[in-house]
């Protein structure tokens, strides 16, 4: 069953977060600790999210934009508990729209019950939700997703625009053979796609090839600029339109779909190689030690007649033995996978700023969002106070700010506020990493 509700004042909330009380264990007498509802560390950390779907945005009518929410059968659990008896998952996808342009409104609100069958071979499902929009406006949509079966939520916020009728909002991305939605920019050598200009015709499309950015960022300690594309396209080739021409891109890199010469703005590919986002052979595991490695180590792996000897001579050292050197690599690259995975922007996952810090901290322990950015922290050794037979934990955190930075090629481009944060602890981090010791705040002594 399908329901739909626009800015309606009697639109009432329809999932609840439940503030649970956590009692700290003790000999005697506690002090209870609220848990953090505006917390959303659990964006971030895989183990607390059941289902992972994927969403894009896309400017289709002058006043109505559609969010695309795709679902992953092998995510779902399905139940045959049902009136009809069919094997199906139930979801309730809830929307609030807010324009973020000056201040934080809310635009519309929209809410879906979607029951999925279960299909023999079908791998993915996707459903539409129309919003209500104004041209020249932000927005952020707030997504809530609950799994009726499992009674988990699933939360994201998808930021989107209406400022323009030749940005990345006004293109719909497709696999040229299935005919199926595209949710990633991120693109294989060999796949061939089609590029649908939404707001009206145009004769040509002008494709602008970047290459790839290779930087990695500076340790947060250091007070430097962000690194990021300083340099301009090295070719541009303009193609005949048509929403069924088959585009394929070989080259690792930056591809920019445009609808005009002069205007850098459009849709984005992104082809970062064969095995992206995994991390699999040598050339592809030895770039992300360079938060690790030093600059000889570094030089000396990536030169090597046997990279895969000198990647496993590194780790070896580092944890002394091969068992530990094991653990720290599946750790290590467990979060250059996931920041593959949430991180990426106009580069690599793990090439970002967010990603450095997930990386070698970890998933934080807390994170706050802002319409403009969001914070993370780690949490610091607990400190306990006694007074008679009660005592009181004090929790504190490590917090970085991230900001969001306006970037054609992606919505996903954040940047650390390295001056808000002055001690990192960073060399601690990577000391700790080098003794084969997995960093932790409150915990530093374990793996």
């Amino acid at each position: 069953m399908f329901m739909h509700h626009f800015n309606k004042k009697d639109f009432k909330e329809l999932i609840f977060i439940f503030v649970l009380l956590s009692i700290l264990t003790g000999s005697c007498g506690t002090m209870q600790t609220v848990i953090d509802p505006k917390d959303l560390s659990y964006l971030y950390n895989p183990t607390r999210n059941s289902i992972n779907p994927r969403y894009t945005v896309t400017n289709e009518l002058e006043n109505q934009s559609f969010l695309a929410v795709k679902f992953f059968t092998s995510e779902l659990q399905f139940s045959e508990a049902n009136p009809q008896g069919l094997a199906m998952a139930q979801m309730l996808i809830t929307v609030k729209l807010y324009d973020i342009s000056q201040g934080r409104t809310l635009a519309d609100t929209a809410y879906y019950n979607v029951n999925i069958v279960k299909e023999e071979g079908r791998m993915e499902f996707v459903y539409r939700v129309p919003l209500r929009v104004q041209p020249g406006l932000q927005y952020m949509a707030e997504i809530k997703i609950l799994d009726r079966i499992r009674q988990r939520v699933a939360q994201a916020f998808v930021p989107f625009n209406t400022l323009s009728p030749v940005n990345k909002y006004n293109f719909l991305a497709r696999g040229h053979f299935a005919k199926n939605e595209l949710f990633n920019p991120v693109i294989r050598n060999n796949e061939y796609v089609n590029l649908v200009y939404l707001k009206g015709i145009i004769d040509s499309l002008y494709i602008s090839y970047y290459r790839q950015f290779k930087e990695i960022p500076d340790p947060p300690s250091m007070l430097l600029p962000e690194k990021t594309i300083d340099y301009g396209p090295d070719t541009t080739i303009v193609l005949p339109y048509s929403d069924t021409l088959p585009m394929m891109f070989p080259d690792e890199g930056i591809y920019l779909c445009s609808t005009d010469r002069k205007i850098a703005d459009g849709y984005t590919f992104l082809n970062f190689g064969a095995t992206y986002p995994q991390m699999t052979e040598p050339g592809t595991m030895i770039p992300p030690l360079a938060y690790l490695a030093s600059a000889e180590e570094m030089y000396r792996m990536t030169n090597s007649e046997r990279p895969k000897v000198a990647l496993d001579e590194f780790w070896i050292g580092c944890g002394g033995n091969i068992e530990k050197a094991r653990e720290l690599i599946r750790i290590y690259y467990t979060r250059v996978l996931y920041s593959n995975y949430y991180f990426t922007s106009y580069k690599e996952g793990w090439r970002t700023e967010r990603g450095m810090i997930y990386i070698i901290y970890g998933p934080p322990d807390k994170v706050y969002k802002t319409s403009d950015g969001e914070s993370w922290g780690y949490r610091k050794p607990v400190i306990k106070s006694s007074w008679g037979t009660r005592y009181r934990v004090k929790e504190d955190y490590l917090f970085f700010t991230f900001k969001k930075k306006d970037n054609v090629f992606s919505d996903n481009d954040f940047f650390i506020s390295r001056s808000e944060t002055l001690i990192t602890l960073w060399d601690q981090a990577v000391a700790s990493w080098r003794k084969g010791i997995v960093f932790r705040l409150d915990n530093p002594e374990d793996l």
